[in-house]
């Protein structure tokens, strides 16, 4: 297999290996965690064979115990049993990063009807385990509705066609993009949960859409504007709100407070959510933009400051703490917003290798972003003094779309 990191050097930084990419879990006491986890799968380690002995003369959820304490890569390196363990529901979940890869030549013709569609589908998702520096494929979406994705088309030479993804929860959900015949391709929000490696529908779309805003806060999905099958005035200024904290059997869209014009349908952009509002520019890069801020408490709309939108001109992502980071596509400088001067500061000026950047991500102390057309992920450590930047490559054959950074599955049979 392709080996997932490459070593590079730049002005501002040295690299390290992937097990770097990610700091070691969610925020949650791994005590706690551990202690709950331990009462409940305990037994799913334990049998007469001495390969699922955690430590030897202690019970395995005594042991168990004791093990949460340690960085998960040095449990990897010991023996079977432990790596079993970091894998296992009983673990607290370190971070991992998950991508939407496409496949870079055409696939072949199924051999029969009764082949599997999903292994002929050239959009895959994987998850990049930091630990072991291996990729793994995740479990196929719902074969009912077949996923049919447009990423690229021979009459859009020089871009790719937008596929819109996030994360909300803990969770992973593809939520707007192109199908055939240029229509929405998704008329239900698809999503994947990490702790169960499982696959679930959203509520119904009441307008099937591409070319929109999404953002997720608070533990709800947000969509806004965008173009259904043709172009609508309402559509382009509605918004609509999903609140995964509720009951599944009473998920639903929500009306929410109305953009003024229908401005941002013309691209598929990111509504970044930052200090308790969503915010988004109508265009990428550096032309001309509009920007808006929605207050989710008060459900209204509002101005993005002069110097937010002066220097958002590529993709942006919130890191945690309050941090929003920007990369400029054409200069290749990430940055971080700073609001009690509503400027931008730099973080990492690396144009050899953030030029170009498609999309980003950002948490635990990292910022992942998509560059070079797909062809590589540029993980940035913004913990560091100065920051670290190194590579990590896709699967052989395979450029990314998109990448996320959520909780590694649980392996519990690996």
């Amino acid at each position: 297999m392709r080996s997932a990191t490459s070593k590079i050097t730049t002005p501002t930084t040295t690299t390290t290996t992937t097990t770097a990419a990610m700091n070691t879990s969610p925020k949650r006491c791994k005590y706690q965690y551990c202690a709950t986890a331990a009462a409940d799968d305990s037994h799913k380690l334990t049998d007469s064979n001495n390969e699922s002995t955690l430590l030897p003369g202690l019970p395995n959820h005594l042991a168990q115990l004791c093990l949460c304490s340690l960085h998960p890569s040095l449990l990897h390196r010991v023996c079977r049993s432990w790596r079993r363990f970091i894998y296992s529901p009983s673990f607290p979940p370190f971070f991992s990063l998950y991508t939407l890869l496409s496949s870079k030549s055409p696939l072949p013709e199924p051999k029969n009807q009764d082949q599997d569609q999903n292994q002929l589908n050239p959009f895959q998702f994987f998850s990049l385990d930091p630990i072991s520096s291996t990729w793994r494929r995740l479990p196929f979406p719902p074969s009912d509705p077949l996923l049919h994705l447009l990423h690229r088309h021979p009459s859009f030479i020089s871009r790719t066609i937008p596929i819109q993804s996030l994360t909300v929860s803990g969770r992973l959900v593809l939520i707007a993009a192109t199908g055939h015949q240029f229509l929405p391709a998704l008329s239900h929000p698809l999503a994947f949960d990490p702790i169960s490696s499982q696959w679930f529908f959203g509520p119904p779309l009441p307008t099937p859409r591409r070319w929109c805003a999404v953002g997720s806060a608070g533990g709800s999905v947000y969509v806004a504007s965008g173009i259904g099958s043709h172009y609508d005035s309402d559509v382009a200024r509605s918004v609509e709100k999903w609140d995964m904290k509720k009951k599944k059997i009473e998920w639903n869209w929500e009306k929410m407070a109305s953009l003024k014009d229908g401005r941002f349908s013309r691209e598929a952009v990111e509504a970044v959510e930052y200090r308790g509002k969503l915010c988004m520019v109508n265009v990428k890069g550096h032309a001309v933009k509009q920007g808006a801020v929605y207050d989710m408490e008060k459900n209204r709309w509002e101005n993005m400051p002069e110097g937010m939108i002066g220097g958002w001109n590529g993709p942006a992502a919130m890191g945690g703490e309050d941090r929003l980071y920007v990369v400029d596509e054409a200069n290749g400088v990430l940055s971080k917003y700073d609001s009690e001067n509503d400027s931008w500061e730099e973080v990492v000026d690396s144009p050899e290798i953030l030029r170009g950047a498609q999309h980003i991500t950002a948490g635990g102390g990292r910022v992942c972003v998509v560059c070079g057309g797909g062809e590589r992920i540029a993980v940035v450590d913004v913990v560091a003094t100065p920051p670290r930047i190194w590579v990590v490559n896709p699967p052989e054959g395979r450029e990314v779309v998109a990448v996320h950074i959520l909780p590694r599955m649980n392996l519990p049979e690996w």
